[in-house]
């Protein structure tokens, strides 16, 4: 197949944001609407299907800022100088990336169109170009980032921060000999943002630095926590440091800076978890915590954009079989360990069913032992037979697979060939399966996010992005029509944010609708709840403690047998039924063993 100009431009642009980042092994991914970084991998917006100057420049501007930050930024400055109120670190945040931009742009001169490019788009995006904005909806810390870009850069902003810049410049000028002291201080980082302590001053925002992780809705105990982030040799014992690792989106793009706590880019593979075992059982969990008496009460601020949709609705018939083939090709040498797996745990079920029957029926099945008399008297009854219905037959097992953007690559990969295999083993021993999948629609909040922003910013708003919630397999879809579907996880941009304590009721309440005696649900994830723009507007918590309700309501007062496997991450703390693997390759294994367990009857 020919290389269409497309496909040119983004490996153009690849190698491009690889030089100028210094990281020749960078992946680079294109899909969905926001650009940003999860782990390693630098992920930018899917290109229109007719590409024209200004959306190829936008293309080239958002990677380059991505690259730069790569490039220019160290993180351990950045948190060691960092403001502790949440608006003063909003401006801190927005002065540090103008600082790379400007950077960038110094040396590489090309650059600085394409920002300007991408910073317009952004802006317009956010509506900071009308002339109808006021106080409230002009964030400072935005205008701030602006009015240091055309310092830095000495360069015209575009229009669309017309609207923003009308109503905080002259407000921002006031200070305009220390934005012009921070622009000498640029190439030393450590210098310039200690030096924007002096600028915070003059908006009566200056504070102690190193407060980073503090949350102004927080008490002492949880301040204590959070600052435990800073302490490298110190493995993460609360959910919140969890999502800290696990997924991290550009300031380069988000939806609303100013409402978002924006941290430094985290690898999720260099923090370590509490197991030290993969196989530990599930009873040998004392760590587990108990529900908080003074949990702050789950809400959503509004459901009208959340969707719950099959995996075909979502990409065209031939894009699923091109993304089934890659998923193939890819994990075909998982696939021969996982199928070995999944035959073990064949030949276990069917050793475990014993058929019995009952005799001298009417009507069935002919009974051979019987035989002889139907041939001397043909007109002789009760020669039938009928295999009993047996409770192994009558289970259901859902799948439900984390879909978040801490998930891509090898670990999705893996998840989503074995969630295949698992679900055609069980079917072969006629036991029913679906297989779902959870994420949200857009990164740092979504329509919903924009619903809260027009109706003035009501505190408090529970969550704020739009649930996506993916049905891969229904249970009784028969597997040989549902295997191309698995392939969608491997598509550019499905993979966002994640919101546990939801879709775990969503798959609960799917599993009571169904009409078999035994139910099971398995959760995949690696790691807890994050979702920026409903953590950023609530009380610390909010995801993590609903989370333990939904659990604790599936675990101690329903019939629902509930199991986790956790990747890299320690999933014990929240389910009584666990196992925490470290390694993605050990999945399939675990997956077999806990659902061997599970129809074992000595393991219920």
């Amino acid at each position: 197949m020919s290389e269409t100009p497309q496909d040119k431009f983004k490996r153009a642009l690849g190698s491009c944001t690889k030089a100028i980042s210094g990281e020749p092994e960078l992946e680079i991914s294109f899909g969905g609407d926001i650009a940003g970084m999860v782990r390693e991998q630098v992920m930018l917006p899917s290109l229109p299907k007719t590409p024209d100057t200004g959306s190829l420049a936008k293309a080239r501007g958002e990677a380059d800022a991505l690259a730069l930050r790569i490039a220019l930024h160290d993180s351990e400055v950045h948190s060691k100088n960092m403001p502790g109120s949440p608006q003063a670190r909003q401006i801190y945040e927005a002065l540090e990336q103008a600082r790379i931009e400007a950077l960038g742009s110094t040396h590489l001169s090309g650059l600085g169109d394409n920002l300007m490019a991408a910073l317009d788009a952004r802006a317009r995006r956010k509506g900071f170009h009308k002339d109808t904005l006021n106080d409230e909806t002009a964030p400072l810390a935005e205008a701030i980032g602006y009015y240091a870009r055309e310092i830095f850069m000495e360069r015209k902003l575009p229009d669309g921060v017309t609207g923003i810049m009308d109503v905080r410049r002259k407000e921002i000028e006031q200070s305009h000999g220390k934005f012009d002291f921070l622009k000498d201080l640029m190439g030393d980082q450590e210098k310039f943002s200690r030096q924007i302590q002096d600028l915070l001053s003059d908006f009566d925002l200056a504070d102690e630095p190193g407060e980073a992780n503090n949350d102004e809705d927080g008490d002492d105990e949880s301040r204590e926590d959070d600052n435990q982030d800073q302490q490298p040799d110190q493995p993460p014992d609360t959910p919140q440091e969890e999502q800290q690792g696990q997924t991290e989106v550009s300031d380069a793009d988000a939806v609303e800076d100013d409402s978002a706590e924006l941290t430094d880019i985290v690898d999720a593979e260099n923090i370590d978890g509490d197991s030290e075992d993969s196989d530990q059982t599930p009873d040998s969990t004392p760590q587990r915590p108990t529900l908080p008496n003074t949990a702050p009460p789950y809400h959503v601020y509004t459901t009208k954009h959340d969707e719950v949709i099959k995996a075909e609705e979502l990409c065209e018939v031939e894009e699923l079989e091109r993304l089934r083939g890659y998923l193939d090709g890819h994990m075909a040498g998982l696939s021969s360990v996982i199928s070995r797996l999944a035959n073990k745990l064949h030949r276990r079920l069917l050793a475990q069913q014993q058929r019995s029957w009952t005799f001298d029926l009417e009507e069935g099945q002919l009974d051979t032992a019987r035989l002889t008399r139907v041939i001397i008297d043909p007109t002789s009854g009760l020669a039938f037979k009928e295999e009993k219905e047996t409770d192994f037959r009558d289970t259901i097992v859902s799948i439900l697979i984390d879909n978040s953007g801490s998930m891509r690559g090898r670990p999705i990969m893996v998840a989503a060939v074995c969630a295949d295999i698992m679900a055609r083993t069980l079917e072969r021993c006629g036991v029913k399966a679906e297989i779902l999948g959870f994420t949200t629609r857009a990164w740092k909040g979504g329509r919903s996010f924009q619903d809260w922003l027009g109706a003035e910013k009501p505190k408090n708003p529970g969550r704020l992005n739009d649930l996506r919630h993916i049905i891969y397999k229904g249970a009784d879809m028969p597997w040989r029509r549902a295997k191309r579907n698995l392939g969608l996880m491997m598509r550019e941009g499905l993979l966002k944010e994640n919101i546990d304590g939801e879709a775990l009721e969503w798959a609960y309440t799917r599993l009571m609708m169904r009409p078999e005696q035994r139910r099971i649900l398995m959760v995949i994830s690696d790691g807890a709840p994050v979702d920026d723009a409903t953590q950023s507007q609530n009380p610390t918590g909010l995801l993590e403690n609903h989370l333990r309700m939904v659990i604790d309501k599936i675990e101690n007062r329903s019939e629902v047998e509930l199991v986790a496997i956790g990747i890299g991450h320690d999933v014990t703390r929240w389910y009584k039924r666990a196992v925490t693997i470290m390694d993605v390759e050990q999945l399939g294994g675990a997956m077999t063993e806990k659902l061997a367990e599970l129809f074992d009857d000595n393991g219920r």
